[in-house]
Protein backbone atom coordinates (compact mmCIF):
# COMPACT_ATOMS: atom_id res chain seq x y z
CA UNK A 1 0.00 0.00 0.00
CA UNK A 2 3.49 2.44 0.66
CA UNK A 3 4.48 1.87 -2.75
CA UNK A 4 1.22 2.16 -4.55
CA UNK A 5 1.18 5.99 -2.83
CA UNK A 6 -1.40 5.42 -0.02
CA UNK A 7 -0.16 7.60 3.44
CA UNK A 8 -0.37 5.73 6.05
CA UNK A 9 -1.48 6.19 9.78
CA UNK A 10 0.49 2.97 11.18
CA UNK A 11 2.39 0.50 9.95
CA UNK A 12 0.20 -2.91 10.78
CA UNK A 13 4.11 -4.34 11.84
CA UNK A 14 3.79 -2.59 15.28
CA UNK A 15 0.95 -4.32 15.69
CA UNK A 16 0.86 -7.82 14.73
CA UNK A 17 1.33 -10.31 17.42
CA UNK A 18 1.44 -14.30 17.45
CA UNK A 19 -0.38 -15.44 19.81
CA UNK A 20 -2.90 -14.38 22.62
CA UNK A 21 -0.24 -13.50 25.56
CA UNK A 22 1.67 -12.09 22.65
CA UNK A 23 -0.89 -9.49 21.47
CA UNK A 24 -1.36 -8.41 25.06
CA UNK A 25 2.20 -7.02 24.89
CA UNK A 26 0.66 -5.10 21.66
CA UNK A 27 -2.18 -3.52 23.27
CA UNK A 28 -1.31 0.01 24.29
CA UNK A 29 -0.02 0.64 20.48
CA UNK A 30 -3.21 -0.74 19.28
CA UNK A 31 -4.92 1.20 21.13
CA UNK A 32 -3.09 4.45 20.01
CA UNK A 33 -3.66 3.53 16.82
CA UNK A 34 -7.53 3.29 16.46
CA UNK A 35 -7.40 6.81 18.35
CA UNK A 36 -5.43 7.92 15.62
CA UNK A 37 -7.79 6.35 12.90
CA UNK A 38 -11.50 7.49 15.05
CA UNK A 39 -10.03 10.87 14.77
CA UNK A 40 -9.26 10.49 10.74
CA UNK A 41 -12.56 9.49 9.85
CA UNK A 42 -14.13 12.09 11.45
CA UNK A 43 -11.93 15.15 10.68
CA UNK A 44 -12.00 14.03 6.88
CA UNK A 45 -15.28 13.54 6.56
CA UNK A 46 -14.40 10.20 5.43
CA UNK A 47 -17.41 8.70 3.26
CA UNK A 48 -16.50 5.01 2.82
CA UNK A 49 -14.31 2.28 4.72
CA UNK A 50 -12.54 -0.42 3.37
CA UNK A 51 -11.58 -2.70 6.27
CA UNK A 52 -8.97 -5.55 5.38
CA UNK A 53 -9.15 -8.59 7.39
CA UNK A 54 -7.57 -8.27 11.31
CA UNK A 55 -10.74 -8.63 13.01
CA UNK A 56 -9.79 -7.62 16.51
CA UNK A 57 -9.61 -3.92 15.18
CA UNK A 58 -11.27 -3.48 11.93
CA UNK A 59 -14.74 -4.58 14.01
CA UNK A 60 -14.54 -1.78 16.41
CA UNK A 61 -14.10 0.22 13.44
CA UNK A 62 -16.67 -0.57 11.57
CA UNK A 63 -19.28 -0.07 14.70
CA UNK A 64 -17.81 3.65 14.89
CA UNK A 65 -17.98 4.52 11.15
CA UNK A 66 -21.15 2.55 10.65
CA UNK A 67 -22.99 4.92 13.39
CA UNK A 68 -21.50 8.15 12.04
CA UNK A 69 -23.24 7.17 8.67
CA UNK A 70 -19.81 6.21 7.05
CA UNK A 71 -20.34 3.43 4.55
CA UNK A 72 -18.57 0.08 5.49
CA UNK A 73 -17.11 -2.41 2.96
CA UNK A 74 -15.10 -5.77 4.96
CA UNK A 75 -13.24 -7.46 2.58
CA UNK A 76 -11.19 -10.86 3.99
CA UNK A 77 -14.01 -11.17 6.53
CA UNK A 78 -13.09 -12.61 9.90
CA UNK A 79 -12.85 -16.12 10.63
CA UNK A 80 -16.23 -16.89 12.43
CA UNK A 81 -16.32 -20.62 11.47
CA UNK A 82 -13.72 -21.07 13.49
CA UNK A 83 -14.35 -19.03 16.15
CA UNK A 84 -16.61 -15.90 17.32
CA UNK A 85 -19.29 -16.73 15.47
CA UNK A 86 -20.80 -13.45 17.52
CA UNK A 87 -19.24 -11.98 15.07
CA UNK A 88 -21.62 -12.17 12.58
CA UNK A 89 -23.94 -9.76 14.44
CA UNK A 90 -21.21 -7.28 13.76
CA UNK A 91 -20.67 -7.99 10.51
CA UNK A 92 -24.18 -8.09 9.31
CA UNK A 93 -25.62 -4.69 12.22
CA UNK A 94 -22.46 -2.56 11.22
CA UNK A 95 -21.35 -3.44 7.05
CA UNK A 96 -22.66 -2.87 3.96
CA UNK A 97 -21.41 -5.43 2.15
CA UNK A 98 -18.88 -8.02 3.32
CA UNK A 99 -16.27 -9.48 0.55
CA UNK A 100 -15.07 -12.98 1.39
CA UNK A 101 -12.54 -14.75 -0.43
CA UNK A 102 -12.80 -18.60 0.84
CA UNK A 103 -16.25 -19.91 -0.75
CA UNK A 104 -17.67 -22.04 1.90
CA UNK A 105 -17.50 -18.34 3.82
CA UNK A 106 -20.49 -17.04 1.36
CA UNK A 107 -23.08 -19.27 2.92
CA UNK A 108 -22.01 -19.22 5.92
CA UNK A 109 -22.59 -15.59 6.77
CA UNK A 110 -25.65 -15.70 4.45
CA UNK A 111 -27.68 -18.00 6.65
CA UNK A 112 -26.56 -15.24 9.65
CA UNK A 113 -27.85 -12.66 7.60
CA UNK A 114 -24.67 -10.49 6.48
CA UNK A 115 -24.77 -8.89 2.87
CA UNK A 116 -22.16 -11.35 1.32
CA UNK A 117 -20.40 -11.82 -1.91
CA UNK A 118 -17.48 -14.20 -2.88
CA UNK A 119 -15.06 -12.29 -5.43
CA UNK A 120 -12.47 -15.06 -5.62
CA UNK A 121 -9.09 -15.07 -3.92
CA UNK A 122 -6.81 -12.60 -4.47
CA UNK A 123 -4.02 -15.25 -4.91
CA UNK A 124 -5.22 -16.06 -8.48
CA UNK A 125 -4.62 -12.24 -9.67
CA UNK A 126 -0.76 -13.06 -9.57
CA UNK A 127 0.51 -14.13 -12.67
CA UNK A 128 3.35 -16.18 -11.42
CA UNK A 129 0.71 -18.21 -9.38
CA UNK A 130 -1.76 -18.95 -12.48
CA UNK A 131 1.85 -19.91 -14.96
CA UNK A 132 3.06 -22.10 -12.17
CA UNK A 133 0.00 -24.08 -11.59
CA UNK A 134 -0.66 -23.98 -14.97
CA UNK A 135 2.61 -25.55 -16.50
CA UNK A 136 3.35 -28.18 -13.49
CA UNK A 137 7.54 -28.60 -12.91
CA UNK A 138 8.56 -31.45 -15.24
CA UNK A 139 9.87 -34.55 -14.11
CA UNK A 140 11.70 -37.42 -15.82
CA UNK A 141 10.51 -41.15 -16.23
CA UNK A 142 8.95 -43.26 -13.94
CA UNK A 143 10.59 -44.20 -10.88
CA UNK A 144 13.14 -41.61 -11.52
CA UNK A 145 14.00 -38.71 -9.55
CA UNK A 146 12.93 -34.89 -10.58
CA UNK A 147 15.68 -33.71 -12.61
CA UNK A 148 16.49 -31.47 -9.57
CA UNK A 149 14.37 -31.11 -6.47
CA UNK A 150 14.31 -28.56 -4.27
CA UNK A 151 12.43 -28.32 -0.96
CA UNK A 152 11.64 -25.24 -0.02
CA UNK A 153 11.23 -24.14 3.93
CA UNK A 154 8.22 -21.65 4.97
CA UNK A 155 8.78 -21.06 8.82
CA UNK A 156 6.78 -17.75 8.64
CA UNK A 157 6.62 -14.19 8.19
CA UNK A 158 7.33 -13.34 11.81
CA UNK A 159 9.69 -12.95 14.39
CA UNK A 160 7.59 -15.38 17.06
CA UNK A 161 6.86 -18.29 14.05
CA UNK A 162 11.02 -18.46 13.85
CA UNK A 163 11.00 -18.77 17.18
CA UNK A 164 8.72 -21.72 17.89
CA UNK A 165 8.90 -23.69 14.11
CA UNK A 166 12.46 -22.75 12.22
CA UNK A 167 14.76 -24.86 14.35
CA UNK A 168 12.25 -27.87 13.79
CA UNK A 169 12.19 -26.96 10.02
CA UNK A 170 15.71 -26.76 9.49
CA UNK A 171 16.21 -29.88 11.25
CA UNK A 172 14.58 -31.60 8.98
CA UNK A 173 15.83 -30.75 6.29
CA UNK A 174 19.58 -31.67 7.30
CA UNK A 175 18.23 -34.89 7.43
CA UNK A 176 16.36 -35.01 3.78
CA UNK A 177 19.74 -33.47 2.34
CA UNK A 178 21.95 -36.11 4.24
CA UNK A 179 19.50 -39.21 2.73
CA UNK A 180 19.08 -37.48 -0.87
CA UNK A 181 22.33 -36.11 -1.41
CA UNK A 182 20.70 -34.32 -4.92
CA UNK A 183 18.21 -32.43 -2.83
CA UNK A 184 18.98 -28.48 -2.58
CA UNK A 185 17.14 -26.94 0.41
CA UNK A 186 16.14 -23.08 0.61
CA UNK A 187 14.52 -21.36 3.23
CA UNK A 188 11.90 -18.72 2.35
CA UNK A 189 12.48 -15.18 3.73
CA UNK A 190 10.59 -12.28 3.68
CA UNK A 191 11.70 -9.17 2.90
CA UNK A 192 10.73 -7.20 6.36
CA UNK A 193 13.00 -10.20 8.20
CA UNK A 194 16.83 -9.79 8.91
CA UNK A 195 18.87 -12.30 7.60
CA UNK A 196 20.18 -11.97 11.58
CA UNK A 197 16.86 -13.50 12.64
CA UNK A 198 17.98 -16.73 11.45
CA UNK A 199 21.20 -17.03 13.64
CA UNK A 200 23.84 -18.55 11.74
CA UNK A 201 22.15 -20.07 9.08
CA UNK A 202 24.16 -20.01 5.85
CA UNK A 203 23.13 -16.76 3.94
CA UNK A 204 23.31 -18.86 0.64
CA UNK A 205 20.04 -20.78 1.32
CA UNK A 206 17.85 -17.77 2.57
CA UNK A 207 16.39 -16.56 -0.62
CA UNK A 208 13.30 -14.18 -1.32
CA UNK A 209 9.91 -16.20 -0.90
CA UNK A 210 8.94 -15.76 -4.82
CA UNK A 211 12.23 -17.60 -5.24
CA UNK A 212 11.96 -20.83 -3.11
CA UNK A 213 8.03 -20.62 -4.42
CA UNK A 214 9.30 -20.54 -7.99
CA UNK A 215 11.81 -23.11 -7.62
CA UNK A 216 10.25 -25.93 -4.94
CA UNK A 217 9.58 -28.94 -5.81
CA UNK A 218 7.80 -29.90 -2.37
CA UNK A 219 7.76 -27.80 0.89
CA UNK A 220 7.63 -28.56 4.59
CA UNK A 221 5.55 -25.29 5.80
CA UNK A 222 3.79 -23.43 8.67
CA UNK A 223 0.07 -23.15 7.69
CA UNK A 224 -1.60 -19.95 6.15
CA UNK A 225 -1.71 -18.32 3.03
CA UNK A 226 1.08 -19.68 2.06
CA UNK A 227 -0.45 -23.42 1.61
CA UNK A 228 -3.06 -21.85 -0.96
CA UNK A 229 0.39 -19.99 -2.95
CA UNK A 230 2.01 -23.57 -2.52
CA UNK A 231 -1.41 -25.01 -4.08
CA UNK A 232 -1.88 -22.70 -6.82
CA UNK A 233 1.74 -24.09 -8.00
CA UNK A 234 1.27 -27.57 -7.69
CA UNK A 235 3.49 -27.88 -5.30
CA UNK A 236 3.35 -30.93 -1.89
CA UNK A 237 3.78 -29.91 0.90
CA UNK A 238 3.90 -30.78 4.89
CA UNK A 239 2.02 -28.47 6.87
CA UNK A 240 3.64 -28.31 10.43
CA UNK A 241 2.84 -25.52 13.46
CA UNK A 242 3.25 -24.74 16.90
CA UNK A 243 2.40 -22.61 19.45
CA UNK A 244 2.75 -21.82 23.11
CA UNK A 245 1.35 -24.70 25.32
CA UNK A 246 -0.58 -22.01 26.92
CA UNK A 247 -2.08 -20.25 24.16
CA UNK A 248 -3.06 -23.86 22.64
CA UNK A 249 -5.50 -24.38 25.48
CA UNK A 250 -7.43 -21.58 24.97
CA UNK A 251 -7.82 -22.15 21.47
CA UNK A 252 -8.84 -25.31 22.03
CA UNK A 253 -11.58 -24.19 24.14
CA UNK A 254 -12.66 -21.60 21.50
CA UNK A 255 -12.15 -22.92 18.35
CA UNK A 256 -14.83 -25.11 16.31
CA UNK A 257 -12.42 -26.19 13.48
CA UNK A 258 -10.62 -29.72 13.88
CA UNK A 259 -8.21 -28.50 10.85
CA UNK A 260 -5.30 -26.03 10.31
CA UNK A 261 -4.38 -25.60 6.70
CA UNK A 262 -6.46 -23.78 4.74
CA UNK A 263 -5.87 -26.62 1.41
CA UNK A 264 -7.78 -28.77 4.04
CA UNK A 265 -10.36 -26.51 5.82
CA UNK A 266 -11.56 -25.52 1.53
CA UNK A 267 -11.63 -29.63 0.79
CA UNK A 268 -13.42 -30.65 3.82
CA UNK A 269 -11.08 -33.25 4.49
CA UNK A 270 -7.45 -33.83 4.99
CA UNK A 271 -5.35 -33.10 1.77
CA UNK A 272 -1.99 -32.04 2.61
CA UNK A 273 -0.91 -33.46 6.57
CA UNK A 274 -0.61 -31.48 9.40
CA UNK A 275 2.05 -32.02 11.93
CA UNK A 276 0.96 -30.03 14.75
CA UNK A 277 2.72 -28.96 18.24
CA UNK A 278 4.05 -31.81 20.59
CA UNK A 279 3.77 -34.53 16.94
CA UNK A 280 5.76 -31.52 15.75
CA UNK A 281 9.56 -33.15 15.37
CA UNK A 282 11.86 -33.40 12.60
CA UNK A 283 11.27 -37.44 12.58
CA UNK A 284 7.87 -36.89 12.30
CA UNK A 285 8.50 -34.21 9.20
CA UNK A 286 10.96 -36.46 7.71
CA UNK A 287 8.65 -39.38 7.49
CA UNK A 288 5.41 -37.40 6.14
CA UNK A 289 7.51 -35.62 3.36
CA UNK A 290 9.83 -38.23 1.89
CA UNK A 291 7.45 -40.47 0.06
CA UNK A 292 6.44 -36.77 -1.84
CA UNK A 293 10.18 -36.66 -3.16
CA UNK A 294 9.17 -39.43 -5.64
CA UNK A 295 7.50 -38.26 -8.58
CA UNK A 296 5.12 -40.92 -9.22
CA UNK A 297 4.50 -41.80 -5.79
CA UNK A 298 1.08 -42.56 -4.32
CA UNK A 299 1.19 -40.25 -1.98
CA UNK A 300 2.61 -37.37 -4.14
CA UNK A 301 -0.16 -37.65 -7.14
CA UNK A 302 -2.74 -38.13 -4.63
CA UNK A 303 -2.17 -34.91 -2.83
CA UNK A 304 -1.72 -33.28 -6.59
CA UNK A 305 -4.81 -34.35 -7.55
CA UNK A 306 -6.65 -32.82 -4.34
CA UNK A 307 -4.46 -29.68 -4.87
CA UNK A 308 -5.83 -29.10 -8.29
CA UNK A 309 -9.62 -29.69 -6.53
CA UNK A 310 -9.57 -27.25 -4.10
CA UNK A 311 -7.79 -24.60 -6.54
CA UNK A 312 -10.80 -25.03 -8.48
CA UNK A 313 -12.86 -23.97 -5.67
CA UNK A 314 -10.81 -20.52 -5.26
CA UNK A 315 -13.16 -18.43 -8.24
CA UNK A 316 -11.64 -16.91 -11.02
CA UNK A 317 -9.15 -13.76 -11.47
CA UNK A 318 -10.12 -10.30 -10.99
CA UNK A 319 -11.13 -10.66 -7.16
CA UNK A 320 -9.37 -6.82 -6.89
CA UNK A 321 -11.85 -4.93 -9.19
CA UNK A 322 -14.62 -6.84 -8.02
CA UNK A 323 -14.31 -5.01 -4.70
CA UNK A 324 -13.43 -2.05 -6.17
CA UNK A 325 -16.51 -2.17 -8.28
CA UNK A 326 -18.38 -2.61 -5.20
CA UNK A 327 -16.44 0.57 -3.35
CA UNK A 328 -18.01 2.18 -6.53
CA UNK A 329 -21.43 1.36 -6.08
CA UNK A 330 -21.64 2.15 -2.21
CA UNK A 331 -19.95 5.52 -3.19
CA UNK A 332 -22.40 6.17 -5.72
CA UNK A 333 -25.45 5.32 -3.21
CA UNK A 334 -24.21 8.28 -1.20
CA UNK A 335 -24.18 10.95 -3.55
Amino acid sequence: MREAGVSLVADIERMAALGIFESVRRLPGILSVRRQVRRLLVDHAVDLVVLIDYPGFNLDLARFAHRRGIAVLYYVAPQVWVWHESRSKRLRDHTDRVCVILPFETDFLAERGVTVEFVGHPLLDDTAVRAGHEEPKETSGAGSPVSKQVLGIFPGSRRQELDYLLATFLEAGRRLSAAHPDLEVLIARPPDLDERQYGDLDPAVLRPVDEVLERATVALTKSGTINLQLALRGIPMIVGYRISPLTLRIVRLVTKVNRLSLVNLIANRQVVPEILQDAFTADNLVEAVTPLLEPDSDERRTMLEGLDAVCAQLGTPGSAGRVAGRCLELLAGRT
